[in-house]
């Protein structure tokens, strides 16, 4: 799994590239919480375009950093999910919190 965050803007741009599972969750939400405790944004988007699999641990990371983003007002975006990744948020309910975007 690799992990890097782009500043466009006002906007914090998480390109995610790999699994999220068992195995790389830990590391992502450290990254993700250490960046967004930097503050210093508006918007935060989770580029998903290439992200290959996530599994429940890896919802459990997206609600986790939702909670967070959300009490500090921040507006959350997903982009581009494949189709795999899509129907797993779909199913979970998580778009009905978090808005997918195309980017």
């Amino acid at each position: 799994m690799q992990l890097s965050m782009v500043n466009d803007g006002s906007t914090v741009v998480a390109r995610l590239d790999g699994e999220l599972d068992e195995h790389t969750a830990a590391g992502v939400r450290e990254k993700l919480d250490r960046r967004i405790e930097q503050g210093g944004f508006r918007n935060f988007v989770f580029d998903f375009s290439r992200l290959k699999f996530m599994d429940s641990t890896g919802i459990g990371v997206l609600l986790g950093r939702y909670k967070i983003l959300k009490r500090s007002g921040a507006g959350i975006y997903i982009a581009s999910p494949n189709p795999h990744v899509d129907k797993i948020l779909s199913l979970a309910g998580i778009y009905s919190i978090i808005q997918k975007i195309n980017a």
